[in-house]
C-alpha cells in the first residue's frame, strides 16, 4: 500500500471514529457537560445501571437482538438452501430478488410499511404495537442479510460431496444434517452475528413499530436526547459500542478458527 493510501486511510479512519471517542471521553466527565473535562468518574455509568426502566429497556433489546437473529438464522439457512437448489430459474431469480428488495429499500419505507400493516392488523385482532411488532419487524429485516451470507458457501460447496454421500446410502436428513449444514456453518454463524448487530443496532424501523409499553434502547437513546444532552446518553451509547464491537470480535475469531480449521482439512 503506498503513502498517500495509507494517509487517506488514516483520515478516514480518524473522521469516522473521532466523534465515538470524543463521546467515550466525555462519559467520564465529572463536570457533566462536554464543554471542558473537569475530572475523571464514573457516576454516569452508575446513573445508567441505577435506571431502572432503562435496565428494562437494554433487555428488551438484547431478547429482541437475540431471538430475531436466531429465527432468522434459521430461515435464512433453510431459504437459502431453497432458492439455491430450486430448478424454476425465473422463480429462483425472482426470490432473490425480493431477498434483496429489504437489503436497499429505504428504512423508512420498511418501517412505515410495517406500520401500516401492524394497524391493520391490530384493526382486527386488537393487539397493539409492542414486542411482538418489534420482534416480527426485526427478523424480517434480518432474514435476507442471512440469506446472503449463506449462499456464497452454496455456490463453494462441491456437489460430489453430496453424490458420495448419496452413494454410500446416506438419507436425504442425514445428507443434510452431516455434509451441507456442516458446511454452511461458518456462513450461518456469520448471518446470525450480522443480524444480532443489525438487530441491537436498528432505529428506524424501531421507532415506526414500538408501542407506548415497549421500547428498545436507540429508540429510548432519541427519546433521551430530544430532552437534552446528558452524560448519561454518552455512557449507554459507550456501553453500546463496547457490546457491537465485542460482538464483532467474537465473529472475527469464530470465522478465522473456521477458515484455519477448512484450511487445515484440505492440507
Amino acid at each position: 500500500m503506498k503513502l498517500q493510501s495509507k494517509i487517506v486511510l488514516a483520515i478516514t479512519m480518524l473522521l469516522l471514529y473521532f466523534p465515538i471517542f470524543f463521546l467515550m471521553f466525555y462519559s467520564f466527565n465529572s463536570a457533566g457537560n462536554m464543554n471542558h473535562f473537569e475530572g475523571f468518574t464514573l457516576d454516569h455509568y452508575k446513573a445508567v445501571f441505577q435506571n431502572k426502566r432503562l435496565m428494562v429497556i437494554i433487555f428488551n433489546t438484547i431478547a429482541v437482538a437475540l431471538i430475531a437473529a436466531s429465527i432468522s438464522t434459521l430461515i435464512g439457512v433453510f431459504g437459502a438452501l431453497g432458492i439455491h437448489y430450486m430448478r424454476n430459474k425465473k422463480l429462483k431469480i425472482g426470490l432473490l430478488t425480493l431477498n434483496n428488495i429489504l437489503m436497499v429499500s429505504s428504512d423508512v419505507v420498511i418501517g412505515s410499511s410495517f406500520l401500516i400493516l401492524f394497524t391493520i392488523i391490530g384493526h382486527f385482532t386488537g393487539l397493539g404495537l409492542g414486542f411482538w411488532s418489534v420482534l416480527i419487524s426485526h427478523i424480517a429485516f434480518c432474514v435476507p442479510i442471512v440469506v446472503l451470507m449463506v449462499l456464497p458457501k452454496l455456490y463453494d460447496m462441491n456437489e460430489s460431496l453430496i453424490n458420495a454421500a448419496t452413494d454410500l446410502g446416506a438419507s436425504t436428513y442425514q445428507t443434510l444434517s452431516r455434509v451441507v449444514i456442516p458446511h454452511l456453518m461458518p456462513g450461518a454463524i456469520a448471518g446470525f452475528f450480522m443480524a444480532l448487530t443489525y438487530s441491537l443496532d436498528d432505529f428506524t424501523v424501531s421507532f415506526f413499530v414500538t408501542g407506548n409499553g415497549f421500547s428498545v434502547l436507540s429508540v429510548e437513546i432519541y427519546s433521551m436526547a430530544r430532552k437534552g444532552i446528558s452524560m448519561e446518553i454518552n455512557a449507554l451509547s459507550t456501553i453500546l459500542f463496547v457490546v457491537v464491537m465485542a460482538i464483532i470480535v467474537v465473529y472475527y475469531f469464530i470465522t478465522n478458527k473456521s477458515e484455519n480449521k477448512r484450511r487445515g482439512a484440505i492440507r
